[in-house]
């Protein structure tokens, strides 16, 4: 697929607000509540004053603390089966083939796998992951393990295209920190998260549809121009045509978008 129109931010439809909340936004959310319903029966100043504190606790405590760099998401439309990509992904080795974050994923047993990916500095960063969710060829989630480096929670789903043009798959990646750490390793592995993660999708797309990922690399090449530099730069994973000039270059990349 020379170039795939459909590969997109997926953005987080469907991940409602009370997603995996955490005993301490249960409690909030139970003490707000409890506060509320005490102040409201209290019918005096005070009592409006505790009403009003208890609810905004509530409140605040079933909204996510998720920024808008805290995930990654993509989709993207792949010339193959729903069941060859199930199976190529469910194997989550294969996983850092296209993933280039990703040094290794080990598979533990059918349903926990031990990932390594690079972090700050070049450091390893681990967690265990395991299988919360899946459907044969439909659907796969997993989550991080405790005492892992790093918080993360995962989702795809293979879909088959309209008039049998493929498979949409749908990604979606949270990084969070775990329990007791900083916020390092998660704002390492966010930053760039959604470009990282369509320039992974493309090198899957190429080794679904061709068997290997097209590189150039080890290849030698004579002196680049200013604008193929920066075009690289930005989507180092597609060539540039020879003898394009800046208008044309532009042009053919808003097609693919």
């Amino acid at each position: 697929m020379a170039g795939n129109p459909l590969i997109r931010n997926a953005g987080s439809v469907g991940r409602g607000p009370f997603r995996a909340m955490s005993r301490q936004r249960w409690g909030a959310l139970i003490g707000g509540s409890a506060l509320a319903i005490y102040g409201i029966t209290r019918r005096s100043p005070l009592g409006i004053a505790l009403a009003a504190g208890g609810g905004t606790v509530a409140l605040l405590s079933t909204r996510r603390r998720t920024s808008p760099e805290s995930s990654a998401s993509a989709t993207i439309l792949i010339n193959c089966t729903p069941q060859e990509v199930y199976r190529f992904w469910r194997d989550f080795e294969n996983l850092p083939r296209f993933m280039n974050r990703l040094e290794t994923v080990s598979k533990l047993d059918d349903r926990r796998s031990r990932w390594v990916a690079i972090g700050p500095g070049g450091k390893s960063i681990h967690w265990d992951a395991e299988i919360t969710n899946e459907r044969e060829n439909e659907h796969i989630s997993w989550h991080s393990l405790p005492d892992s480096d790093i918080q993360v929670d995962g989702t795809v789903d293979f879909r088959t295209a309209p008039a049998g043009r493929g498979t949409l798959i749908d990604v979606h990646i949270e990084y969070s920190p775990s329990l007791g750490t900083a916020n390092t390793l998660a704002k390492f592995l966010n930053k760039g998260a959604n470009f990282a993660m369509r320039q992974d999708l493309r090198r899957l797309e190429a080794m679904m549809e061709a068997g290997e990922v097209p590189t150039i690399e080890g290849q030698s090449h004579g002196r680049r121009d200013f604008m193929t530099g920066v075009m690289r730069f930005a989507d180092p994973t597609r060539p540039i045509p020879a003898r394009s000039n800046l208008k044309d270059t532009f042009a053919a990349r808003r097609r693919m978008a």
